[in-house]
């Protein structure tokens, strides 16, 4: 493999709000006692506008700042929890990031290893044209009163993969596959079953996880000594301790599982860990990453240089706001059926022909730039806003998707229905120039006001409850 071939960049995205594990023992420590054990720390939550679509383009974003997109060529998205059963949703993740048509573009799932998976094929691939986005995210849903409740977290990740500067490079992987049932869910259910733990620690953990990463360090040609930095998503307690014991791997190497700060992400994790472990290496440390579920895959790793100043998780672990309202928890994730009210009855269907010929507009952010005066602005027209100029058909296409803005007007409206009242919305202004009426998304009361820093995500807009579809756009959340 050549020597400018690897993970070129790394991104992270976790939900702003953070549920207090002390919240969800309070509400159902009547029932399962035992939980007031385990209630330490928090786990990231998704809005109700995100899903992992939405959680993996924000985590594309952090990945490409800086980059020039056309270089692009592969997208894979990695998920157990896919919105979309019979749509590619990689397409959706492709069209909010603006990437050209002629990327491939695919879904991999199936095991909470999957991203791990998707990491390992695209590293093995180094003559391929152009680079290889991954991003990988989960939402699961959980049962209340249930230890995943507890473990279980919301987020994303993204890796760039291809030739350049790599900040670390791949030494040696080896995957085995075995239809270890450590958990499972089927297509007609919403939540995991899992067995018993000390049953998945010692037949599973301990027997299949060494193997495959003993198999990795050789093929890597590096000693278990040598290995820095040891990532093993894990829900079990001293899982990992336990695995690194029987490889020879030294227990300092063992990282932090992000238990305590965001819980389990799924097939992010194993992700989510390797960039926290990338943020905190010296060049020339080796990473093991061992990613457990029905077979493992391991990676080793030697760090090429320091990862840039953008520390990614670390970034998003830092933007948090703590919660303890449960019941807005389960509202948002299908634990209670509300009374939503009268004014939530609206059929809305989507024109998928109008969706189609405006997804630019509305997928991307795409708007209009005057080539005769330099106006910007949305949505993109056929005459130019500016008075003086009215030019005809002179828009060339401009993106406002990274753009910044500012809060002209805002209202946070307690009539108008909406899934998390109130609802916020106002007249924004971006940097470049242009407005938009928009939604916001991550507001609270206090943290919004005239003149306020906006950033733009890409956000469920709405739900069409009757046919099942799911409908994005952007909304602006504080900065």
């Amino acid at each position: 493999m050549t020597s400018d071939f690897g993970v070129l960049a790394l991104g992270a995205y976790l939900p702003l709000r953070r549920l207090q594990r002390k919240a969800i023992a309070a509400a159902n420590g009547w029932f399962n006692p035992a939980l007031r054990a385990q209630a330490h720390g928090e786990r990231a939550v998704a809005n109700w506008d995100e899903d992992p679509i939405t959680m993996s383009v924000e985590a594309a974003r952090c990945a490409l700042a800086g980059w020039d997109r056309a270089r692009v060529a592969r997208l894979v998205m990695a998920s157990t929890t896919h919105p979309f059963d019979d749509r590619l949703n990689a397409g959706v993740v492709a069209d909010a990031l603006g990437l050209d048509a002629a990327i491939r573009a695919q879904d991999v799932g199936g095991t909470v290893r999957a991203g791990a998976t998707a990491l390992a094929a695209a590293l093995s691939a180094p003559g391929a044209v152009g680079a290889t986005l991954l991003v990988a995210a989960d939402r699961r849903r959980t049962r209340a009163a249930s230890a995943q409740e507890m473990h279980y977290g919301d987020g994303a990740a993204a890796v760039v993969v291809g030739s350049g500067r790599p900040i670390a490079r791949l030494l040696g992987a080896h995957a085995e596959t075995v239809d270890f049932v450590h958990q499972y869910r089927m297509s007609d259910r919403d939540h995991d079953y899992a067995w018993e733990e000390r049953w998945v620690r010692d037949e599973g953990y301990l027997k299949i996880v060494p193997g495959a990463a003993a198999a990795a360090m050789r093929a890597a040609g590096v000693e278990p000594s040598s290995i820095a930095h040891f990532c093993m998503p894990a829900t079990i307690a001293r899982a990992g301790a336990a695995v690194a014991r029987k490889l020879g791997i030294a227990e300092s190497a063992v990282r932090d599982t992000l238990r305590g700060s965001c819980g389990d992400t799924g097939a992010a994790h194993s992700l989510l860990m390797l960039a926290g472990a990338i943020e905190d290496a010296r060049p020339g440390e080796r990473i093991l990453v061992a990613a457990f579920g029905q077979g493992c895959d391991a990676l080793v790793f030697e760090v090429a240089e320091r990862a840039d100043a953008r520390r990614c998780l670390s970034d998003a672990l830092a933007r948090r706001s703590a919660d303890d309202n449960y019941m807005r928890f389960l509202a948002f994730n299908g634990g209670v059926e509300l009374e939503r009210g009268m004014r939530a009855e609206v059929d809305k269907p989507t024109p998928l022909t109008v969706l189609y010929r405006n997804r630019e507009t509305v997928h991307a952010l795409v708007g209009g730039r005057c080539r005769a005066c330099g106006t910007v602005q949305f949505p993109r027209g056929r005459y130019c806003v500016e008075p003086s100029c009215n030019a005809l058909d002179s828009q060339d296409d401009h993106g406002f998707a990274d753009s910044r803005a500012t809060v002209m007007s805002y209202t946070s409206d307690s009539l108008t229905y909406c899934p998390d009242p109130p609802a916020w919305y106002g007249m924004i202004e971006f940097a470049e120039g242009g407005r938009m009426l928009a939604d916001f998304s991550d507001a609270e009361s206090g943290k919004v006001d005239v003149g306020t820093n906006m950033r733009m995500m890409f956000r469920i807009k709405d739900v069409d409850p009757m046919r099942g579809f799911v409908r994005y756009f952007w909304k602006a959340a504080p900065a």
